[in-house]
């Protein structure tokens, strides 16, 4: 057992440390761990089989669904729309636009399911027009990097699917629908941040937009955004299930990106095949080998042993929650999200349920705290893509995210305390009931 353990962790962080990408890195460290105890053939096949089993599940049909849909609005005009509606509601505010960068992320981010994406879109337009209007340029895109993760946690989300699939018992209906409030609270604390620093140094204030043009812009908004409802309100009504509702998500953003807005022509419809593929083929992929390294650990009792350890340090669940989340902030900062969710789920969700933690709370404060592990270095994919767009070096980033870090962690931590931020509305719209 110890000697697998240790060539796991070994292999896998100098792998990483070889920049060879994650998925590739987590396949080969579980290999290597199983040599000692099997010969490579068997263990090569076992791997093998462990990963075509981690992908054979129905729920995770959505996720390739999502993922071209999310391209679909990401190419059919929905962010500028986006913006052009935040402008309309807070623009005029002291700061307006980091508050409409913050909308246009969060609303963008829950459309297309992507941090990746909202900071690309949202970023390639927003970045820019602070430039010019005076806001600094390190502060704009750690605007945009931190503000893109909010929608994750408001559906259509993969990474909720995920951790569903990793749970075995959460409904992904029940996480859809209680990571509105956390997402929103997130994005209402960076807006919080942002309106101190935009009164400190005297950020511009836009002008109020007339009866006229807000009606326009808001109108413009209503058939983007009600793609929100149409997936989460046939979930919750039951007339379809989340897999279903990814088809029809494709089919509505098909329609919308199309016919209705008419940025997407027909001729560029195979270009968006091809790369939803790819992007599918990634994420399975870190799937399968995540699922099968998780395998690895529950057969060396790894997830029995951390959980009996973590018990015999602390019977507090104030102080076990605070050990679990300082430990996934630190895994966030080497791991994506995925292989994160997929191999300590079984680890930390024992620990937690035998404190008497909901296992739905649980899920939303795992993948929030692990939205954070996206904006920093040196695996947080959005920081990086943010950086690219922004044109500027990371190391100028640390002083302006600091204040919006410390702001996701204060939210983080209401979220962790605060078990009906996370089960107010599964209980309301009737979609879950508290273990």
């Amino acid at each position: 057992m110890e000697i697998s353990v240790i060539l796991l962790l070994v292999v896998f962080v100098v792998l990483l440390f070889l920049n060879v990408p994650i998925a590739i890195a987590i396949g080969v460290a579980t290999l290597v761990a199983l040599l000692p105890s099997i010969d490579f053939l068997p263990a090569t096949m076992t791997v093998a089989q462990r990963m075509g089993g981690g992908i054979n599940s129905f729920a995770l049909l959505a996720i390739p669904f999502f993922i071209l849909s999310g391209l679909l609005m990401g190419r059919g005009g929905i962010a500028y729309r986006l913006i052009e509606f935040a402008k309309v509601i807070v623009g005029m505010l002291p700061g307006g636009l980091a508050f409409v960068n913050i909308i246009s992320c969060t609303l963008f981010g829950a459309i297309s399911g992507s941090a990746v994406a909202a900071t690309s879109a949202i970023g390639g337009f927003m970045i820019p027009t602070m430039n010019k209007e005076g806001y600094d340029k390190n502060f704009n895109a750690a605007v945009t990097i931190t503000s893109s993760t909010t929608g994750l946690l408001i559906p259509p989300s993969n990474i909720l699917i995920v951790f569903s699939l990793a749970s075995g018992s959460v409904s992904i209906a029940a996480l859809f629908v209680a990571g509105y409030l956390p997402g929103l609270l997130v994005a209402l604390s960076l807006m919080v941040v942002c309106s101190v620093y935009a009164i400190k140094h005297g950020y511009p204030v836009g002008r109020v937009p007339s009866a006229l043009e807000f009606t326009k812009k808001s109108i413009d908004a209503v058939p983007s955004l009600f793609l929100i409802f149409l997936v989460i309100g046939g979930i919750v009504g039951g007339w379809f299930t989340a897999t279903e509702a990814s088809v029809i998500a494709v089919l509505y953003s098909l329609l919308l990106s199309v016919f209705v807005y008419k940025e997407v022509k027909i001729s560029q419809l195979p270009e968006i095949l091809v790369k939803s593929v790819e992007t599918t083929a990634i994420v399975m992929l870190l799937i399968g080998t995540s699922t099968a390294m998780s395998w690895m650990l529950s057969y060396e009792n790894i997830p029995q042993t951390i959980s009996s350890l973590m018990m015999t340090m602390s019977d507090n669940p104030f102080m076990l929650l605070l050990m679990i989340n300082v430990i996934l902030l630190c895994v966030g900062i080497f791991m994506d999200m995925t292989p994160a969710v997929l191999i300590f789920t079984p680890i930390f969700l024992p620990v937690a349920t035998a404190m008497g933690i909901d296992p739905l709370h649980f899920g939303i404060m795992m993948v929030l705290n692990l939205c954070i592990g996206l904006c920093t270095p040196p695996v947080g994919a959005v920081l990086f893509v943010g950086c690219g767009i922004a044109k500027i070096s990371i190391a100028s980033l640390v002083k302006p995210l600091i204040p919006l870090y410390l702001a996701m962690i204060v939210s983080l931590m209401l979220v962790t305390y605060i078990p009906q931020i996370t089960l107010f509305l599964p209980e309301f719209f009737g979609v879950y009931t508290p273990k």
